[in-house]
């Protein structure tokens, strides 16, 4: 089964770059259940960098269970209706977090 980390850790490859022109924001996923942890992801005007544990001064906060991150990230669960049936919970500019949502190949 696929693990969460390697899904986020695998993020500079799964995010078009081009579409990250002009971004410049910090993200927390807050991710529980097997295989969690926390990670931070720095975009930074076409980069994208993970790093694991907290970072300081996230933008945004994505928490979620371990599946359905997986499925969020894999294109298999909406963002909107993960977030508004409470299985997605997210701290910050929800107007951020459905656009980084749409940079994900």
């Amino acid at each position: 089964m696929e693990k969460i980390s390697d899904i986020i850790n695998n993020l500079p490859n799964q995010i078009d770059l081009e579409k990250t022109k002009g971004i410049h924001t910090i993200l927390q996923f807050s991710i529980s259940g097997e295989g969690g942890g926390d990670w931070g992801v720095t975009i930074e005007d076409g980069t994208v960098a993970v790093k694991p544990g907290q970072i300081e001064k996230p933008q945004l906060i994505i928490k979620a269970s371990a599946s359905d991150a997986i499925k969020l990230l894999h294109g298999e669960l909406n963002p909107m209706g993960a977030f508004m049936t409470g299985k997605v919970k997210i701290v910050g500019d929800m107007a951020l977090a459905m656009k980084l949502f749409n940079l994900i190949k």
